[in-house]
């Protein structure tokens, strides 16, 4: 895993314990996001928000429906960042 990677997946971490009040520990690539962060259809729209304060792109909540994991989580982000749509 490259150094931003790790920087990414880290940031993700902290923003999601903090907005969604979870343990970090918690929070594992394999983990099931929904559950974890027991997450209603408004959460999802915090989550949006969240992150399109922390990493200034766009999210469309079809982006969503192959996200189950918090490891689809990270490389949604992560490719996001790479290709960096403009907002």
């Amino acid at each position: 895993m490259k150094q931003n990677e790790a920087a990414i997946i880290e940031k993700i971490n902290h923003f999601l314990s903090e907005e969604f009040e979870v343990e970090k520990d918690k929070i594992t690539p394999g983990g099931n996001i929904k559950e974890v962060l027991e997450l209603d259809s408004l959460d999802y729209i915090d989550l949006v928000v969240v992150i399109e304060n922390n990493f200034s792109f766009k999210v469309k909540p079809e982006d969503f429906a192959g996200i189950t994991t918090f490891r689809d989580f990270y490389d949604y982000v992560i490719t996001r960042l790479s290709t960096k749509e403009p907002a």
